[in-house]
């Protein structure tokens, strides 16, 4: 790889650090390009040299950042099965720290309203993104039914909405209520296999 090549790549990680960080805080639509260039230390006017569009830029960032955290919740989970990789996965996702920290957590609850209005490519990056972490999480889940799929999205959707929800309410009682009620009914969803 060429010096040039190296320095084109760590410009593109460096856009694409900076557009996670901004679709955590402020979602899709507060996230503009010229945003996100000054949070990379760079102007607007390099931007095209590496993605096509806004819509290209966050489809890779959902990509990036929603693979590294689900690989990390799998891979933390370690060798843990059943009830119990549930469990680990879903005290992790679902814990005060990540509800109180969004930057550094999962971009759903900040994007998903903005992907209904997104094009086609923010769509099918987040579709890809859900649909390869149902596959992981079935597997770390060891569901080996028929419907593992649809019990892996549906953990999938309990986590997000318990972490949306409690992150609107935070600073409330009731912020905490969602976090506890969402770890224990999906516990209990899975211990009764």
């Amino acid at each position: 790889m060429t010096v040039r090549t190296e320095q084109k790549e760590r410009t593109r990680q460096d856009i694409l650090a900076s557009a996670n960080r901004l679709l955590r805080e402020r979602g899709i639509a507060g996230a503009s390009v010229a945003e996100v260039m000054k949070g990379a230390g760079l102007t607007v006017g390099g931007f095209y040299a590496h993605f096509e569009s806004k819509e290209a830029l966050v489809a890779a960032s959902l990509r990036e950042s929603l693979r590294e955290l689900w690989s990390g919740l799998v891979a933390a989970a370690g060798k843990l099965r059943g009830v119990e990789a549930v469990s680990f996965v879903v005290r992790r996702y679902l814990s005060r720290s990540h509800r109180d920290h969004p930057c550094e957590g999962c971009p759903l609850p900040a994007v998903v309203a903005d992907v209904a209005q997104a094009g086609e490519p923010v769509r099918d990056a987040l579709a890809l993104e859900l649909g390869d972490y149902a596959e992981a999480l079935g597997e770390c889940i060891a569901d080996d039914s028929p419907a593992s799929r649809q019990r892996a999205l549906a953990l999938i959707a309990l986590m997000y909405g318990g972490l949306s929800l409690s992150r609107a309410l935070k600073g409330t009682p009731t912020s905490e209520e969602l976090l506890k009620a969402c770890r224990d009914f999906a516990r209990q969803a899975f211990t009764n296999d």
